[in-house]
């Protein structure tokens, strides 16, 4: 069996991946607030965990695997996009979840397992809330509940690998009358009329941010569980606090044995800023017609640890990759992907070094292993394909767009053939044939094109070898 490595953030160091139960793999992520289109910043998460969940099904196999990632759908910015539009809150979040789930679809990820609403989950938290409450975690105060960090300082830090007075010492923020202490943080707060609340022990509230993902990995995986991650932006406070409401509530389980975290994007060099002017959402990428593929192939050139620097010349790059490589990706059954791009992601998902290789096997002409090893990182050649036809051509408007790919391929492999041997004659053979049933053929350095003509007839190409 592949043994994974992965840099777990809370020890600091790289370790053998050993799953509690090797049946049955748990992770959770930390997912989206649904109030608007999930900007490029936003999708970095979202395919760097859909890579390890490929990667742990590869390992342990797909029934063996359990993934969730959450929504959080109440939150003081829907609230207020609420407001500001006059639109129900159900209706936004539902509105932004089925966005967050088609762009990041079009980036090749695959669904979780589980992927929980925080409203879903309201009488969980609550009753995590008066769990922590009576064992000297919690306490109300003025409509709200607060975690007492004082109770857990042994422990409560040591992810962020911050000291609790320092943490007070560098703080800038004004401090509640109500709270203990200046790094208490909310579980419950009061909601007035017009905004969403439920019913609890402490009166009409909602929940605090962190005490969702809580309530939900507990419900969803139990008291102990794999690997948990997100953005290195969440490290703290959200994880942080996440790791004390959970092993206070549950001090018999884990929580979670490993932690990663993804760095930061940047676009052309600098932070993603609406004042910068580059600040765009996936979406906005989807409708300039560069295909999803393209967004996930740049980002898997960087090692998720590092910031990532998003930029139009590594795009056309990534394009001009996939064009040359789309071709074969059609006719090759039982392939698997190759055991060096396989041990590059089991190397804490070193997808540099599994891009690399996918340009050694172009050279080894390994085509087989070169597709097999794009579909298993996310990236489809077929969906590339027809993508670029349909936003640059007509190639694929009026006719059957995966029989003109199927055989371009049939040419280019006779092409590569004849480069080789030196006898080009299925090459003219192939080329009369298509020439007579209406197709443009074109060649270049650069590679094959087949365009149809107005009077193109597929059924000539009938029993064709």
């Amino acid at each position: 069996m592949t043994t994974i490595k992965l840099h777990n953030s809370k020890t600091r160091k790289k370790e053998v991946f050993i799953p509690i139960d090797p049946d049955n793999v748990q992770m959770y992520v930390c997912g989206p607030t649904v109030y608007d289109r999930a900007h490029l910043g936003n999708a970095r998460p979202v395919v760097v965990f859909d890579v390890l969940f490929r990667l742990l099904r590869h390992v342990y196999g797909d029934a063996h695997v359990t993934y969730a990632r959450n929504f959080t759908d109440v939150d003081d910015k829907i609230n207020a996009r609420a407001a500001e539009s006059g639109r129900e809150i159900g209706e936004i979040t539902a509105e932004t979840t089925q966005w967050f789930l088609d762009d990041m679809g079009a980036l090749g990820a695959l669904e979780p397992t589980h992927m929980p609403r925080a409203t879903q989950y309201i009488p969980q938290m609550i009753a995590m809330i008066e769990d922590l409450i009576a064992r000297g975690h919690a306490y109300a105060a003025e409509g709200h509940v607060l975690f007492a960090v004082d109770s857990w300082r042994e422990g409560y830090g040591q992810l962020s690998g911050r000291s609790v007075d320092d943490m007070i010492a560098g703080a800038r923020v004004e401090v509640a009358p109500y709270k203990k202490n200046p790094m208490d943080f909310v579980l419950w707060k009061p909601s007035d009329a017009e905004q969403p609340g439920w019913d609890s022990p402490w009166g009409r509230g909602r929940p605090g941010w962190h005490i969702e993902c809580s309530a939900m990995s507990h419900d969803l995986l139990g008291e102990s569980f794999d690997i948990h991650g997100g953005g290195n932006d969440l490290m703290f406070p959200h994880h942080e606090n996440e790791i004390a409401q959970s092993c206070c509530a549950n001090p018999e389980g884990e929580f979670a044995r490993y932690w990663l975290h993804n760095e930061m994007l940047q676009v052309e060099g600098k932070k993603m800023s609406k004042s910068l002017g580059n600040f765009f959402t996936v979406r906005d990428l989807l409708e300039q017609g560069i295909p999803g593929e393209v967004v996930r192939f740049v980002f898997l050139q960087t090692h998720y640890r590092k910031p990532m620097d998003w930029t139009e010349k590594k795009a056309r790059e990534a394009e001009k990759a996939l064009e040359r490589w789309s071709v074969y990706g059609l006719d090759h059954s039982g392939r698997q992907p190759d055991n060096e791009v396989i041990a590059a992601l089991a190397d804490d998902l070193n997808t540099p070094k599994a891009i690399a290789r996918l340009y050694q096997l172009e050279k080894e002409r390994d085509f087989d292993g070169l597709v097999a090893s794009l579909d298993f990182l996310g990236v489809s050649t077929m969906n590339f394909a027809l993508q670029m036809r349909g936003l640059n051509t007509r190639l694929y408007q009026t006719i059957d767009g995966v029989l003109l790919l199927s055989l371009k391929a049939k040419l280019v492999d006779a092409r590569n053939s004849a480069m080789e041997t030196k006898d080009f004659a299925e090459v003219d053979r192939l080329k009369s044939a298509y020439t007579e049933a209406g197709l443009e053929v074109r060649m270049s350095k650069t590679g094959v094109e087949l365009v149809p003509g107005t009077g193109f007839d597929a059924a000539k190409l009938e029993g064709l070898e």
